[in-house]
């Protein structure tokens, strides 16, 4: 069973005082359980450790300090009691954030203590994902002097240094909205952030902080730098969110008012109590669009990641060939020529606007390109040749997105609107590897991929890098993401969950299946998402990034519905290749 972190230990010592205050049946069989054991935001155990006690040696103090950082709601005020004065004063714990499963021992050595970690993940000051901390920075070295006859430490790590329980149970995974280089479309960025009352003014100041280092040319905030949160963000009872901002913001245009709000919208609407934003910076009220008083938090949905007004249709291939459209329960032949005639193809893509689809054909050799609604003759065009593709993936500019597996390896293209031909990319970690299947976000700043390494299957995410015109300048190395503990499980199918997280089909038998949610980022997945078990051949995963569109397992008799409301949907005429548009 999958688990949201590594591991589930409890730090128990003698020196911490932990206290509580405050459609038909016949089909594949779903069954949804827990993704780690369910916890409350509000209810997390209210912890007031012990400051130093006199007389404690030097691995005490070390422990103490240790110990004192989960202190709840989150207060540093008694880890600073462990430190001299001045090693208070420059300690900054919000730099980021250590990670770590069992119980570290403290051991004294030379008049030094050092606390070495296990299991060690690490987050950046936005809260963002970083993984494994690097072995070298596993072992914490506390230098201790005497002040006032007492051990205190005189050199502290700038570091939140916490247990994996304990992070899991007071902090939540969310989004941060930036926009992409075009200014077009907003993309998301994962980051944990703490839970409670204070979650507005948490997801605040992450945001205020902007992207991470090295995407520079793949996102960028509206946002002016240098500004601050002056007070909590607080939330009136009909839901406005008072943004009070300190700094200097300059002269604001209306277009960047209009994408900074966007930004504030989309990431604060993830505070349930929030329903619009009032912002003023320096004192002075920021004036909003449309001069209203206040901007609500489903403003800026032209900016959707999911894309703008997507086709929510499901697409597929019949029995002979043909391309159809429409509802799980009513699929009819396209008008377009695919829908026409058979063209002899394995697989399909269809633009976010269903208004073009690309086909690869049975060999796998040919990529066909024909629009969704006109038959006319000479519609059909080949848009590459090659080995062995597969299916094409679309992003909200209209680019397609191929992946050729030859013998020496993958190769990635793009093909831009109006290009004559295919583009190559190269993408460090993918390109030249056993790539099996491939994802491309909507907003065009991920490509996500199932790579064959070492006889298992390693899931990879890339960041593609574009101008200001939307042009693809490059990408950055692929990195792996995590889904759950078990690695050794392969992958059948992979599909887009949320515009931040995925679905990942695993063949457990081979008559059960599970599919289970994985982050972008490759962090531990949040408390309340669910692995699902799928009694029955589940072949493949019809998935989409808009969050009231479900997910679909694909069989040879038609779909299951992966969800807490399994139900299965039987096709007269079998469909296969089934997807959503992108």
């Amino acid at each position: 069973m999958r688990r949201p972190l590594a591991a589930l230990l409890v730090l128990v010592t003698s020196l911490a005082l932990v206290g509580c205050v405050g459609m038909p049946n016949d089909g594949p069989v779903v069954t949804t359980r827990a993704q780690g054991d369910p916890v409350s935001a509000q209810g997390a155990a209210f912890i007031d450790p012990l400051p130093p006690q006199p007389g404690w040696s030097r691995t005490e103090v070390a422990r103490g300090f240790v110990n004192a950082m989960q202190k709840w709601p989150l207060d540093l005020a008694t880890a600073k009691e462990y430190l001299t004065t001045d090693a208070a004063a420059a300690w900054n714990p919000q730099h980021q954030t250590i990670t770590y499963g069992a119980p570290p021992t403290p051991r004294d050595v030379g008049g030094e203590v050092t606390v070495r970690l296990t299991t060690a993940n690490h987050l950046d000051a936005r809260g963002a994902w970083l993984g494994a901390l690097p072995p070298r920075q596993r072992t914490v070295t506390l230098s201790m002097v005497r002040a006032d006859g007492e051990w205190r430490i005189d050199d502290a790590p700038n570091a939140l240094i916490v247990p994996e329980n304990w992070f899991a149970d007071r902090y939540r995974p969310v989004s941060l909205y930036f926009f992409d280089p075009t200014a077009s479309i907003l993309e998301p960025e994962p980051v944990f952030v703490p839970t409670g009352d204070q979650l507005a003014t948490s997801l605040t100041e992450a945001l205020l902080m902007g992207p991470g280092s090295g995407l520079q040319r793949v996102a960028q905030t509206f946002i002016p730098r240098g500004l601050d949160v002056a007070v909590g963000v607080t939330v009136s009872d009909e839901g406005v969110a008072d943004v009070l901002l300190t700094g200097d913001a300059g002269q604001l245009s209306a277009n960047t008012v209009d994408l900074m709000m966007a930004q504030f919208a989309w990431t604060l609407r993830q505070e349930p109590k929030v329903k619009s934003i009032r912002l003023s910076v320096g004192g002075a009220p920021v004036p909003l669009p449309g001069g209203v008083s206040s901007y609500r938090v489903d403003g800026g949905a032209e900016y959707d990641p999911a894309g703008f007004q997507s086709s929510p249709l499901l697409y597929g291939l019949s029995r002979a060939g043909r391309l159809v459209s429409g509802t799980p329960a009513a699929l009819g032949r396209v008008d377009g020529p695919f829908g026409n005639r058979s063209y002899d193809l394995r697989s399909v893509g269809v633009d976010l606007g269903a208004n073009r689809s690309a086909g690869v054909t049975e060999g796998g050799t040919t990529v066909l390109a024909a629009p969704l609604a006109d038959a006319g003759a000479g519609k059909v065009r080949t848009v590459a040749t090659g080995t062995d593709f597969l299916r094409p993936a679309w992003d909200f500019s209209d680019r397609m997105w191929l992946v050729d597996r030859t013998a020496r390896g993958a190769r990635v293209f793009h093909v831009d609107p109006g290009a004559a031909g295919a583009v190559p990319l190269r993408i460090p970690g993918l390109t030249g590897e056993r790539v099996r299947m491939f994802l491309v976000s909507r907003d065009s700043t991920r490509l996500v991929a199932v790579v064959r390494r070492a006889g298992r299957d390693v899931l990879m995410m890339s960041r593609i890098e574009h101008n200001g015109a939307g042009d693809v300048l490059g990408a950055l190395p692929a990195q792996p993401i995590t889904v759950g503990d078990d690695v050794s499980l392969p992958v059948r199918d992979i599909s887009w969950r949320t515009s931040a997280s995925l679905a990942v089909l695993n063949p457990l038998t081979p008559t059960r299946s599970e599919v289970a949610p994985a982050s972008v980022d490759g962090a531990p997945i949040g408390p309340d998402a669910t692995a699902t078990d799928v009694e029955g051949r589940v072949l493949g995963l019809a998935g989409s990034p808009v969050g009231d569109e479900p997910i679909y397992g694909t069989t040879r008799r038609g779909l299951v519905v992966v969800s807490a409301d399994p139900h299965s949907i039987t096709f007269d005429d079998p469909i296969r290749a089934i997807v959503y548009v992108g």
